[in-house]
């Protein structure tokens, strides 16, 4: 993968918590109560930021139910797909780990070949702490391996080095996805650090100050767009060490269908990403659109 933003667990419990509390708003406020009363020109709201008085309709209601179960229906289906395809890229890169490299290169010297074949000398190839570390760093023009890809020699570690040099090929040809993608960086990394407070705070008053919950979905939209835009990014990425490989002859069918196994499953993860952040996306359009007006 080329360098991306990758918010820290605490971040990431803290949108799944943003996630559960929109589900739980959803709810009737006869059915839950969060203990938290608002008093705001003279009206009052519960945790929700729903009216205490008068109450909902059965429609209204009804519309809530609807939303919750479907903010439950994403979120199982989040966290299991998110499962099954880590579970299986995992399954894949300990198989392929172990089919070793006749040609007996390391994932460096794989690396730094393409490098070579491609023309591009400013590019530099070292080892980086921690499993599935592996990147592409634009900004000092290094591609980044884990020690067990830099060090190991099999079908997984070629794939890896291949697949972060492709990166680099991408940013020597000005590749437009990647250069969309670099000019959303700044964006998203200032919108991820706001996200999760814009919306916990859009959800509680989502009926007295719907706008801020409006603006919690044009930044969460922002991160779903860069989401999708790493998709041609990754599958070019991959597409080009594939290539190289075979063209190349690096290596031998068997090693060549392992690496494109490992790439391909590799690839899914951010589709998954991808589709989640879409879903999460819709999931608090409906919130905004089934509050009461």
């Amino acid at each position: 993968m080329v360098q991306i933003l990758r918010p820290p667990k605490k971040r990431c419990f803290s949108l799944w918590f943003v996630f559960a509390l929109g589900i739980a708003a959803q709810h009737p406020t006869d059915k839950i109560s969060f203990n938290l009363t608002l008093t705001l020109h003279g009206a009052k709201f519960d945790g929700c930021g729903l009216p205490l008085e008068p109450k909902a309709n059965g429609a209204e209601l009804n519309l809530k139910n609807q939303i919750m179960y479907i903010g439950w229906i994403i979120m199982g289906a989040i966290m299991l797909a998110s499962w099954l395809v880590g579970q299986r890229l995992q399954n894949k890169f300990d198989k392929y780990s172990k089919l070793h490299l006749q040609n007996n290169m390391s994932g460096a010297e794989i690396a730094e070949k393409m490098l070579a074949d491609h023309g591009i000398r400013d590019v530099r190839v070292i080892s980086t702490p921690g499993r599935l570390t592996d990147h592409y760093n634009p900004v000092d023009k290094t591609v980044n391996l884990s020690e067990a890809v830099y060090n190991q020699r099999n079908a997984a570690a070629a794939a890896v080095a291949a697949h972060e040099c492709g990166h680099a090929v991408q940013h020597a040809t000005a590749y437009g996805w990647l250069t969309m993608r670099s000019k959303l960086v700044p964006i998203v990394s200032v919108t991820s650090n706001l996200i999760q407070f814009v919306l916990i705070a859009g959800i509680l008053l989502v009926n007295s100050f719907p706008q801020l919950l409006l603006a919690g979905i044009v930044l969460f939209a922002l991160t779903t767009l860069f989401a999708f835009i790493t998709l041609p990014v990754e599958y070019d990425a991959s597409n080009r060490a594939l290539a190289w490989l075979d063209n190349k002859h690096m290596l031998t069918r068997e090693e060549h269908a392992g690496a494109s196994d490992a790439l391909k499953w590799a690839a899914r993860t951010y589709v998954v990403a991808a589709i989640a952040s879409l879903g999460t996306l819709l999931y608090y359009v409906m919130i905004y659109m089934g509050r009461r007006n």
